[in-house]
């Protein structure tokens, strides 16, 4: 079993930045792919970036050029560095953990609110 906490979440000005943290603990030799999803309200939950075990990652359209996703493996740990966020980016953040079987496992979600 993996267990994954998310912190860093908050209120920020638009144009402001944010650093997501989750914390792996448990099984974690089972986590291959990591990944940040979000959901706002009365909408589906999207992908926002992931990164494999060995670095390679990927971004959804909305946040290239602005957010980065990163990984340290010795510490369990992945980040998002979120900068130049907009309103639109307000939502729950959940970070995910896939095994090399598929199995995903999700932590319990962080709020983002970009307001002035």
């Amino acid at each position: 079993q993996v267990q994954l906490v998310e912190s860093g979440g908050g209120l920020v000005q638009p144009g402001g930045s944010l650093r997501l943290s989750c914390a792996a603990s448990g099984s974690i030799f089972r986590i291959n792919t990591m990944g940040w999803y979000r959901q706002a309200p009365g909408k589906q939950r999207e992908l926002v970036a992931a990164i494999t075990r060995g670095g390679s990652t990927n971004y959804a359209d909305s946040v290239k050029g602005r957010f980065t996703i990163s990984r340290d493996n010795a510490k369990n740990t992945m980040y998002l560095q979120m900068n130049s966020l907009k309103p639109e980016d307000t939502a729950v953040y959940y970070c995910s953990g896939d095994s090399f079987t598929g199995l995903r496992n999700w932590g319990q979600g962080t709020q983002v609110t970009v307001s002035s």
